[in-house]
């Protein structure tokens, strides 16, 4: 009962990843690529992940500033929890539980929020891995076909290869030292695309205030567990999945790379890097106040400035003789002695 269900709820997105792979194969066969050609099939697979990540850009902007968020308000939890500290009652922890939550709600962010983009791309993950390891079923007959990938077009597909292994083979069960090679290489960028990426978020995208925090310590642990993660899992995973995930892996970090540069978090590594370069292309720092210049409307010693016309010099002028002059006609300023600066 529960595998019918499964099955029901995947089937439409293993649909909408077969007709995505198959529309970029048909792309690259009509520029000349081999049809039956691992990398054309190979290449299918980035563009799958090429279209899904570019729809998925609104999640990550959401993303970057709720976990932005989430690490400026570190002290704040800090301090409820130091509040509620060795007190295990009920009502203790339903009140811990409540400010807490009230101040997520206050600015518009959950410990939950960094791991939308994962959610998203988990269903794309598991249809891609039932569509490859389904094609050998659907070219045998076993199975019947998804969407465009037929018997013929299945068939072509699980003969493909990639430096000598198919792209459906795993390194559990490989018979060919070839496939042991691709899946042992394709795990290691995997992992490692993995690490660079948190490991790059951690170290230059968090205020110095946040590193030192019990999120920023599980933050670490993370940083290397989840590499380890996917090196165990990874043996199980086809090759079209190895290098679906490696893929996406290297659009992450590229767009993170990109944030971090472009908009750091206050008080981050990345925020003093960003106002290093604007110092040295002598453009102003944003949030820096500005330098005064010649042009402003007040000088140093709070008199006023007049802006020169029909090229007069600039002269600084009291309070009192600014307030005379909006009450004297033009034509008379221009001939009547200022008494109140006899120097003029």
């Amino acid at each position: 009962m529960m595998g019918d269900f499964f099955q029901s709820v995947m089937y439409p997105i293993e649909l909408l990843v077969a007709w995505i792979m198959y529309g970029f194969h048909q792309a690259f066969t009509t520029i000349g690529m081999p049809a039956a050609s691992g990398w054309t099939w190979a290449l299918s697979i980035i563009g799958l992940v090429i279209v899904m990540r570019a729809a998925m850009i609104p999640l990550f902007v959401k993303q970057i500033k709720a976990s932005r968020k989430l690490q400026m308000i570190q002290p704040e939890l800090q301090k409820i929890q130091k509040k509620y500290k060795g007190k295990t009652d009920p009502d203790s922890r339903q009140a811990m539980t409540q400010e807490t939550m009230a101040l997520y709600k206050k600015e518009g962010t959950n410990p939950f929020s960094s791991c939308l983009p994962i959610l998203v791309q988990s269903p794309f993950f598991f249809g891609l891995f039932r569509v490859l390891n389904g094609l050998q079923n659907i070219a045998d007959g076993k199975t019947d076909p998804i969407g465009p990938i037929t018997k013929a077009v299945a068939a072509q597909a699980e003969s493909a290869t990639l430096f000598g292994a198919q792209l459906s083979d795993k390194f559990v069960g490989a018979d060919s030292l070839s496939t042991q090679i691709v899946t042992v290489i394709l795990i290691v960028l995997m992992s490692a695309t993995t690490f660079t990426t948190q490991r790059q978020l951690m170290m230059k995208n968090m205020p110095a205030s946040a590193l030192d925090n019990p999120f920023a310590k599980q933050q670490k642990v993370l940083l290397y567990a989840m590499p380890l993660l996917f090196a165990v899992s990874g043996i199980n995973f086809p090759i079209g999945v190895l290098i679906y995930w490696f893929t996406t892996n290297i659009w992450s970090m590229v767009q993170q790379f990109y944030v971090i540069r472009r908009m750091p978090t206050p008080g981050s590594a990345a925020e003093k890097a960003r106002n290093e370069r604007l110092a040295k292309r002598g453009k102003a720092i944003p949030g820096a106040p500005a330098a005064a210049t010649d042009g402003d409307d007040a000088g140093t010693d709070g008199t006023e400035v007049v802006a020169p016309k029909s090229g007069q010099r600039q002269q600084p002028k009291g309070k009192k003789r600014s307030k005379a002059a909006m009450t004297k006609p033009s034509a008379v300023q221009e001939n009547v002695p200022d008494t109140d600066n006899p120097t003029t």
